[in-house]
């Protein structure tokens, strides 16, 4: 089976721009939610919420973060990651990825306690099962986002 590119799985993830992701509460009990994302060439993703948030309160204590992209038909991706705000010198660029595309973020940028988080991964699963025997395909080999090729 030909190995996962980079370029197929930043087209998946663009394609959806939605994920359930998945936090930990400092009681250790998971919570999901539904957020828009948006990635960068090097498979990192792009989000934002509000300071309000259980998502917020969760990665803060906990970086890590799963999300799964994909619902229709039978192809998904799982991803595991490390969340972080990013810093100020970084910050506009993932902005700029995030309203690339969806410009309606701008809007939200008026919102009381909003902020933006970037995903770094450590661990995708691209799932097909339109295909008659499946197909599962895994990446780990990330390291640092921005020389993923």
């Amino acid at each position: 089976m030909d190995p996962l590119t980079t370029q197929e799985l930043y087209e998946f993830i663009q394609e959806r721009g939605y994920a359930v992701m998945s936090s930990v509460t400092s009681a250790n009990t998971p919570e999901a939610a539904l957020v828009a994302i948006a990635a960068t060439p090097g498979l990192e993703l792009v989000f934002d919420t509000v300071t309000s948030s259980r998502k917020y309160e969760n990665l803060m204590l906990n970086p890590a973060i799963a999300l799964v992209i994909g619902f229709a038909g039978e192809m998904t991706l799982q991803y595991e990651g490390e969340a972080a705000i990013p810093g100020a010198k970084e910050l506009d660029r993932y902005k700029e990825i995030y309203f690339d595309r969806w410009p309606d973020g701008r809007a939200r940028e008026a919102w009381p306690g909003l902020v933006h988080f970037r995903v770094k991964p450590k661990w995708i699963r691209f799932s097909d099962y339109n295909r008659p025997t499946g197909a599962i395909r895994e990446r780990s080999d990330f390291g640092d986002p921005s020389t993923v090729t």
